[in-house]
């Protein structure tokens, strides 16, 4: 098997309101690349975020006091605990010290810091600072250019929305699918047998987590500008699968 993962170069600075479908096509265009059956779009999350108009001035933000009373905890500016709130059902831990640390349950399930919210590569509004949450429904996003790229391009193809995670066991963030379609997400191996005869019990790949990590790599976090990442060559990786689908349950997290 030969794989390739091809950045979409001179892809522009996106602005809210923008069809990422179209500009998709002409950074296509632009390196003088065709989509082909069983590809893969990978496309970084904070993209998605600033088309669909998820920038936030943190001058429009009122904080409420429980985010008062956390942000003096934290070290945390209070408008953008404010945002945190707003946009998770639980605090799971929480770190004083400045900068202090807030991880919790996002909305959508998934158990990470700040609810992933960033102030890193978004352009500086007029009047200050700004944050950028995340998509409000990533699978649908990504389905919505899924289905704008197939019906362009003739071919059957997956689309992931990937974005950098922290780990609880390990150092470092690692990309991850925020949002899938078209993509088989978890690759369930139960009962194959391994290389000996073995017969496999527990193992579930995250395959759309591993694809997200090795696009991570060619996208990366600072000012490379390439967040679009064109995966040719991994047999077996189309499905009906969502990313929902990695989120393990809480009744599940023997850890939390």
């Amino acid at each position: 098997m030969t794989a390739t993962l091809l950045p979409l170069k001179g892809f522009p600075d996106v602005q809210a309101g923008d069809d990422l479908g179209e500009l998709i096509d002409d950074a296509l265009i632009l390196n003088g690349l065709t989509l082909a059956d069983g590809d893969v779009i990978a496309i970084a999350q904070k993209v998605v975020s600033k088309a669909e108009g998820r920038q936030v001035a943190l001058a429009t933000v009122t904080p409420t006091a429980e985010a008062e009373a956390l942000a003096e905890e934290t070290g945390k500016d209070p408008r953008l605990v404010t945002l945190i709130l707003q946009e998770s059902t639980t605090i799971v831990r929480k770190r004083p010290g400045a900068p202090g640390v807030i991880v919790v349950e996002h909305q959508r399930g998934w158990v990470h810091a700040n609810a992933g919210i960033d102030q890193s590569n978004i352009q500086v509004e007029e009047g200050g600072a700004s944050a950028l949450l995340l998509p409000e429904d990533p699978d649908r996003s990504a389905a919505v250019l899924r289905d704008h790229l197939e019906a362009r391009h003739g071919v059957r193809l997956g689309v992931l929305i990937n974005d950098s995670f922290g780990r609880a066991w390990r150092v470092g963030t690692c990309g991850v699918a925020l949002g899938a379609a078209g993509l088989t997400t978890l690759l369930d191996l139960r009962g194959q047998g391994d290389r000996y005869g073995r017969r496999l019990e527990v193992s579930v790949v995250g395959l759309a987590d591993e694809l997200a990590a090795a696009a991570s790599v060619i996208m990366g976090q600072a000012a490379e500008g390439t967040p679009i990442v064109l995966l040719r060559g991994f047999p077996g990786v189309l499905g009906d699968g969502s990313a929902a689908q990695l989120v393990r349950p809480a009744a599940e997290d023997l850890f939390r």
